[in-house]
């Protein structure tokens, strides 16, 4: 019985990770014809609101968020600061600092990402990847982080993001972002 259930954990593992059947398989050259044009000096500007969710590895609900995020842009650098607040009434802010590469490529940084995050523009999304230390209080984990960010017509921000430890998926964060009111 024990045998049966490694060869199924093993095939479910070769499926999941299989190129091309994943979250992370995508590529910004996917979206590269698709309006709006996502800019990120654009829409990343003034301030703006957020809600979502954060799943866990069995897909419940862990998390429910709020958030406020105030962006700034000079030329090619620009900051993007977010507090967020959680159902639980824990509060947690990160002050990203970014830079516009060529191309669409960009870097940031934040105090709570390991080295530097790297992303893309093309089309209507943003993609972007980078390495974070969660919070003491969620265990000061390091997770692998995909970011997707997708523009759409009326100005709104779909994100999604992937997180994962030693390359198994660990939570899933799905959230809006429109310009505030």
């Amino acid at each position: 019985m024990k045998f049966l259930m490694l060869i199924a954990i093993a095939l479910l593992a070769l499926i999941a990770f299989r190129p091309g059947f994943s979250f992370k398989s995508q590529k910004p050259e996917d979206y590269a014809s698709n309006t709006p044009a996502f800019d990120i000096r654009e829409a990343l500007s003034g301030t703006l609101m957020s809600e979502g969710m954060i799943y866990g590895p069995t897909g419940r609900v862990t998390s429910r968020f709020t958030a406020e995020f105030t962006g700034a842009w000079d030329g090619a650098t620009g900051t993007l600061a977010e507090e967020f607040m959680y159902d639980t009434g824990n509060r947690q802010s990160r002050k990203w600092f970014l830079t516009m590469g060529e191309n669409g490529h960009f870097t940031a940084t934040a105090e709570d990402v390991i080295g530097v995050a790297t992303g893309r523009q093309l089309g209507n999304t943003v993609s972007m990847r980078y390495k974070i230390r969660l919070p003491k209080e969620a265990g000061s984990h390091v997770l692998d982080v995909t970011d997707w960010l997708y523009l759409v017509e009326n100005g709104n921000i779909l994100n999604r993001s992937e997180m994962r430890k030693f390359g198994i998926k660990v939570a899933e964060l799905i959230a809006t972002m429109r310009p505030a009111p």
